[in-house]
C-alpha cells in the first residue's frame, strides 16, 4: 500500500520556504494562499513549482530577493517562500446558500485589496460577530487566510466562510443579479450612512487602506455611503469603517426597530 506523503510543517506564521519543502507541499496538495519567486532566477525546480502552482489557483508573485530575505526564518529560502493558508477558501455561492439555508438576506463584505493582515483579520473578525454571511476578497493585491489574519481574527476565520475571486468588478455584477445591493464606504459618497437602507440583501465594500475603494469597483456599486467624521482626520481605519458598516445593518435588521 503506497505511504501518503506528509504535507511539510509550516512555521507559526505560515511560511513554507525552499524548493524542495515546496515542492513537496504543492504535491501533497497542501492549502497555500501565495507563493514568492525570487525575480529573475529560474531552473527546473521554480519552473515547475510556477507552473503547478498557477494550474491549482494558487498565486504566484515575482519580488525582489531581499523581499523573501526579509519573509525567511531559516535564511535558507533558495528563491521560494509558500505562505500557507490556515483554511480552505469557500465559493460565493456557499456564502449564498449559507444565508438562505439561516432564512435571511445575504449580508456579505467585500474587502477591495484590503492589504494589512491586521485589517483583514479585524474584519473577519466583527464580521463574524455582527452574524454576516461571508467575506470576500480578491486574489491579488490583498491579504490572504495566512496565520497572521487568523491571529488577529481571534478564531472567527474557522466560523466565517471567506472567498477569494479572480476579479470583484465581476463579483459585483453577480452579486447583483443574485439581488444584492451594493454599498461602498467611501469618504465621497453622497448617502449619509444613517440614511441608507441596509436592511435588504447587501454587500458592504470596504477600501483598501491607503487608496479606498478603486475607481472600477465604485462604478458597480448601487449606492456609495459616508460616514459622518466630526473630528479633524477625514478618514477611518478599514477595519473600523467595516465595523460602523456592519453594525449599523445588524441596527436595522434588528425585529424591534
Amino acid at each position: 500500500m503506497k505511504e501518503r506523503k506528509n504535507v511539510p510543517e509550516a512555521g507559526a506564521d505560515g511560511i513554507i520556504e525552499g524548493r524542495n519543502a515546496v515542492t513537496e507541499a504543492l504535491r501533497a496538495g497542501a492549502s497555500i494562499d501565495k507563493i514568492y519567486l525570487a525575480r529573475g532566477e529560474g531552473g527546473p525546480a521554480l519552473g515547475f513549482i510556477a507552473s503547478t502552482a498557477r494550474a491549482r489557483g494558487i498565486v504566484v508573485v515575482e519580488a525582489d530577493r531581499r523581499k523573501l530575505d526579509g519573509m525567511s526564518r531559516t535564511h535558507a529560502h533558495q528563491g521560494v517562500i509558500a505562505v500557507a493558508a490556515v483554511r480552505e477558501y469557500a465559493s460565493v455561492a456557499d456564502i449564498l446558500a449559507a444565508a438562505r439555508a439561516q432564512g435571511e438576506p445575504p449580508l456579505v463584505v467585500v474587502c477591495d485589496e484590503l492589504s494589512d493582515p491586521h485589517n483583514l483579520g479585524a474584519v473577519i473578525r466583527t464580521a463574524e460577530c455582527a452574524g454576516a454571511h461571508g467575506v470576500i476578497i480578491p486574489k491579488r493585491r490583498s491579504a490572504g487566510l495566512t496565520a497572521v489574519v487568523a491571529k488577529t481574527s481571534a478564531g472567527a476565520v474557522a466560523h466565517l466562510p471567506v472567498a477569494r475571486v479572480p476579479n470583484l468588478t465581476a463579483l459585483l455584477k453577480d452579486l447583483k443579479d443574485e439581488g444584492l445591493w451594493i454599498f461602498g464606504a467611501d469618504a465621497g459618497g453622497n448617502t449619509p450612512l444613517y440614511q441608507a437602507d441596509l436592511k435588504g440583501p447587501a454587500a458592504l465594500v470596504i477600501g483598501s487602506e491607503g487608496n479606498g475603494i478603486s475607481r472600477l469597483v465604485a462604478e458597480q456599486c448601487d449606492v456609495l455611503v459616508s460616514i459622518p467624521m466630526r473630528g479633524k482626520l477625514n478618514s477611518l481605519n478599514a477595519s473600523a469603517a467595516a465595523a460602523i458598516l456592519l453594525y449599523e445593518a445588524v441596527r436595522q435588521r434588528l425585529p424591534f426597530f
